[in-house]
């Protein structure tokens, strides 16, 4: 049986077709219109008939960074695109007459992960998704935890300093101001401006302006100053991941998105701030913490076996 995943992000809308193996035989990329909402279900509906064309295609699943309602039809709000109280499922199914489940990516990319990734044979994971921001999902005893209105599993937004850093949600001190890709960034920036001459490798690379992909190379250069914002960013997330595990007390965490290409630069560290800090350490099983394995296709698989098992 086949089925199509669909990826909406903030500049790009990944497809792909999926079997029921979890691998995507075909996949098609369309550039997000981000700014205009009326657009985006016409730019899924391209893609996805590009994708069904000489296919017996079962159903589709579309992940998007937002809230998604408790029917998996509507996206409530998303940061990142200009929806609100957006009849996604609506749209996207007058215009290509299939099936369609919508979903939120980060619980896409969990089911995925869960299915056919880091987390198979596990019965309780918690997956943390560190881009932009931090995303998460959760899958226990085998189905995926959505909460009461559609809208559970959004770590990020757990508030670890109050009165902190702003967040694009309307609060302060959320946990993706201390533990993303943003939050390396501002930690770096700071770091720089009060220790410019522990960052000549870093400020050289970056020419004026500071940004992920600089810091990440200035770590692997031995740069002071980005290798400390790296071990900020691991602290903050072991911080966090073991107070999600005083709580759901998972038996994995999978780290996926995509800072967590530089896992060699924080994952060790943050799993020995997460054994440290998890409360009655020594008296209870450690978690493991993995990293994810299927990339940028996660959230394409796991929307599509999610459309499968509609």
């Amino acid at each position: 049986m086949l089925t199509i995943g669909v990826d909406i992000g903030g500049t790009k809308v990944g497809a792909g077709v999926v079997d029921d193996e979890g691998r995507i035989v075909h996949e098609a990329l369309r550039p997000t219109p981000a700014d205009r909402p009326d657009l985006v279900a016409e730019t899924v509906a391209d893609v996805v008939r590009e994708l069904a064309e000489g296919r017996e295609i079962e159903a589709v699943g579309v992940g998007a960074a937002g809230f998604v309602d408790e029917t998996r039809s509507m996206v409530r709000f998303a940061p990142n695109l200009a929806w609100r109280e957006e009849p996604l499922q609506k749209k996207i199914s007058g215009l290509i007459g299939l099936p369609i489940v919508v979903e939120n990516d980060a619980n896409a990319m969990a089911w995925g992960e869960t299915r056919f990734g880091a987390g198979r044979g596990q019965s309780h994971v918690v997956c943390v998704t560190l881009g932009t921001g931090i995303g998460g999902g959760l899958v226990f005893d085998g189905s995926l935890y959505r909460g009461r209105w559609g809208m559970g599993a959004e770590l990020g937004h757990m508030q670890v300093r109050p009165g902190g850093r702003p967040c694009g949600c309307g609060q302060t001190g959320c946990w993706e101001q201390y533990a993303s890709g943003n939050a390396l960034v501002i930690e770096a920036r700071e770091l720089a401006a009060e220790r410019p001459e522990d960052a000549r490798i870093l400020l050289g690379l970056a020419g004026g302006k500071i940004e992920g992909e600089e810091v990440t190379e200035a770590a692997r250069r031995g740069d002071a100053v980005a290798l400390a914002a790296f071990d900020t960013l691991a602290d903050w997330l072991g911080q966090g991941m073991a107070d999600l595990a005083a709580i759901l007390d998972p038996g994995c965490f999978i780290v996926g998105g995509g800072v967590s290409r530089a896992a060699d630069l924080f994952l060790d560290r943050a799993r020995k701030t997460f054994a440290e800090r998890l409360t009655g350490n020594g008296h209870r099983p450690l978690a493991e913490i993995r990293l994810a394995e299927l990339g940028a296709s996660a959230g394409v698989v796991g929307a599509a076996d999610l459309a499968r098992l509609r």
